[in-house]
């Protein structure tokens, strides 16, 4: 898997990793996909959501799927040209967006560390990317469960440290 990191700081590493893990969790083909991940301020994370969604507040992670997935298993090969990086041969799948100081919050909010909360996030926002969302109480239920398989399977716990 690629990511395309901006703003991200100390914690890409680990983020990356969670990321790894859950594509090979799914049974995704990690070597053929990319996304970017981006840490902004609550500005410009309130513009976004106020501009796509129609909702003018802050909000701790937009994610903006570039195809319309319904959490099958990809085939990179099976998509039309234009989804796949003419640079990289990779399936671009999206954006991820993560307001920091949002993060910062749920995290002291929660009472574990802002590493963990921001690789919540960034797995959250990858979910959405493959097509789970939690609009239905049984789809919420099921990407609840998921996040925390793949979190505890990373060894990304609630400690504060």
């Amino acid at each position: 898997m690629t990511i395309y990191f901006s703003d991200v700081g100390i914690h890409k590493y680990k983020i990356k990793h969670v990321l790894e893990g859950a594509l090979r969790f799914l049974k995704q083909p990690s070597r053929h996909i990319e996304m970017s991940l981006s840490v902004v301020g609550p500005d410009e994370i309130r513009k976004l959501n106020s501009q796509f969604r129609g909702v003018d507040s802050v909000t701790d992670v937009l994610s903006f799927p570039t195809l319309e997935l319904a959490k099958q298993k990809l085939d990179h090969m099976a998509f039309p040209p234009d989804a796949v990086n003419s640079e990289t041969g990779k399936l671009n799948i999206g954006d991820v967006i993560i307001c920091f100081e949002r993060a910062k919050e749920q995290a002291a909010s929660f009472g574990h560390s802002l590493k963990r909360e921001l690789c919540f996030l960034s797995l959250h926002g990858l979910l959405h990317l493959l097509g789970y969302d939690h609009v239905e109480e049984d789809d919420e239920k099921e990407m609840t469960a998921l996040q925390e398989e793949i979190l505890t399977k990373m060894r990304v716990t609630r400690d504060k440290a």
